[in-house]
């Protein structure tokens, strides 16, 4: 019996063994044949077996990583315009801003005549105690020569950072020697703030200019607004200019500080991302004070949440030109060789509803990058009647209409200055010949400049020195031609432009930042606001009745 029983699963065993061979054999024919297209075609894994086919069995040897590298930023443009792959070497630098700090030497540089010239040395840290000052000149790293072509910014950076703890040595050449003097420093973390002018306008106004959303920006603004409150400042201006987003739990937590309880921020909601609400808790300490928020084409993302929470609650008063208009949530995933994407996975909206995020075309990011050109050609800078809204009206919590569907349009239309604008001043602005002669005339009078400390005599005594013939000569001399006619035209401008750019070489932004203030139309248009007690929103009708009156 128990033989029968054997003989009758033989049968069975044999079919088995048969499929069994018949898939190995298939397989390692397909795998030596070259012929995987059954593979390929089965779905979501083409695309990494269309690598291993390349590397297996291309004509030439391929860097695999490489077409990587190049492939996922294709894949990934064909979504929307903020989608991004960032490979593992650009991380850290894409990072730095927003994390508060990196680990450096401590100086700010610029290149000219293919050398590093220190620009700026950061108070108290590695190169400042190392020995190093403003205006050297570092011509080696490490004992190898560093001057020449080879000198940019990308490898400058490589050579000057590096890991906390660990040395570097700089040669450098110092104003009125040839000699190199030799400097060991010893790299630290570097803060990188993201407040970079906190100051008052007048006795009773606070200024704050805040340069990105990174991970201390909020503790770095209750300094700031600690550091008003003893100055007595009872009106805040907030500038966001320029300011191109960051962390969206950074921007929460400074709105919150001037909400009632229970007000909404934001939220945020996607395909695979359920609605998610951000709302004030009350615990914010200037809930009452009089605010004005400054915007303008540059302001985007965090910026644009900021601007947003504060008009739709009616809150404060949104002065200057219409801001970028990035309403796109990306989320940030890693790849295990340290490479990641930010990848969009929802979108921003006010507390009005409105999504700010301006129109795309997947795949076509030409225009999307052009946008602003569009919008200075068909004059939205110098207009607010050629703002054109794409999106459908919304109303703030007292019925004010405001719009979606291209960032956040100001309460108060402030159009670019253009008074003394020349072609003579463009040129010399975008040549960097500006740039060039304030740091040249800084390093040639470092001593006399010296001597002065604040902001206000150190511009009193440059408006003495005939500045604008001295750069036109200058720039004459290194291929601007001069325009006697033009520059006159541009006088104001060009003196205002070549002063800040001393005044920012031998102080700080602060003191730049209170230079170029002085007769900004934006800054004027928010003072203006408070000497008219008009920093909160009224409702429509209080608006009508009042003309009325």
């Amino acid at each position: 019996m128990k033989t029968n029983k054997s003989y009758r699963f033989t049968p069975l065993l044999m079919a088995i063994s048969v499929i069994v061979g018949v898939v190995i054999g298939t397989f390692y024919a397909n795998h030596f044949s070259g012929n995987r297209l059954n593979i390929i075609n089965s779905g979501s894994n083409r695309l990494n077996n269309l690598l291993h086919i390349i590397d297996d069995q291309y004509v030439d040897e391929v860097n695999i990583d490489s077409l990587v590298d190049m492939a996922i930023p294709q894949i990934l443009s064909d979504l929307d315009p903020h989608s991004v792959y960032i490979s593992a070497a650009d991380v850290q630098k894409t990072q730095d801003d927003l994390k508060g700090s990196f680990s450096g030497i401590g100086v700010e540089f610029i290149i000219r005549q293919d050398t590093i010239h220190v620009q700026n040395v950061i108070k108290n840290g590695p190169a400042q105690q190392a020995g190093i000052l403003a205006g050297d000149k570092i011509v080696s790293v490490d004992d190898k020569p560093f001057v020449g072509k080879i000198v940019t910014n990308e490898e400058a950076m490589r050579r000057l950072k590096g890991a906390k703890g660990t040395k570097v040595k700089v040669g450098v050449k110092r104003y009125g020697s040839n000699a190199v003097k030799y400097f060991t420093i010893t790299r630290a973390d570097i803060p990188q703030k993201s407040i970079t002018a906190v100051y008052m306008l007048d006795d009773n106004t606070g200024y704050i200019k805040i340069k990105n959303f990174g991970e201390n920006t909020y503790p770095e603004l209750l300094v700031a607004l600690a550091q008003l409150s003893q100055e007595g400042f009872g009106n805040l201006v907030i500038d966001l200019r320029d300011n191109t987003g960051g962390y969206l739990e950074s921007a929460v937590q400074m709105i919150n500080e001037f909400l009632p309880k229970n007000k909404l921020i934001v939220y945020t909601q996607g395909r695979k991302s359920p609605r998610q609400d951000y709302k004030s808790d009350g615990r914010g300490s200037y809930q009452k004070i009089p605010l004005v928020v400054l915007i303008n084409e540059a302001s985007a993302s965090a910026s644009e949440i900021f601007a947003g929470a504060i008009q739709d609650n009616d809150r404060g008063t949104i002065i200057g030109r219409r801001s970028f208009g990035k309403g796109l949530v990306q989320k940030q995933m890693e790849f295990p060789d340290g490479s990641l994407i930010r990848l969009t996975t929802a979108r921003y909206y006010t507390p009005s509803g409105r999504c700010i995020q301006k129109p795309y075309t997947a795949g076509d990011n030409v225009d999307y990058e052009e946008d602003l050109l569009a919008r200075y050609q068909h004059g939205e800078f110098f207009s607010q009647d050629s703002i054109k809204h794409t999106g459908p009206a919304y109303h703030t919590g007292i019925g004010r209409t405001v719009y979606g569907g291209g960032g956040i349009t100001p309460d108060i239309f402030v159009p670019e200055d253009t008074i003394g604008m020349t072609s003579y001043l463009k040129e010399a602005t975008m040549s960097g010949l500006i740039l060039q002669f304030a740091f040249t005339y800084t390093d040639d009078n470092r001593v006399k400049l010296n001597t002065y400390k604040e902001m206000m005599e150190l511009a009193d005594y440059l408006k003495k020195q005939n500045l604008v013939e001295q750069f036109a000569t200058f720039a004459n001399k290194n291929g601007l031609q001069r325009r006697n006619l033009l520059i006159k035209k541009s006088h104001r401008l060009l003196n205002r432009y070549i002063n800040s750019r001393i005044i920012y070489n031998m102080l700080d932004d602060n003191a730049w930042t209170q230079y170029i203030n002085e007769d900004d139309n934006v800054v004027n248009a928010a003072l203006n606001v408070f000497r008219n007690g008009s920093a909160f929103p009224k409702k429509p009708e209080q608006k009508q009745a009042a003309k009325k009156k």
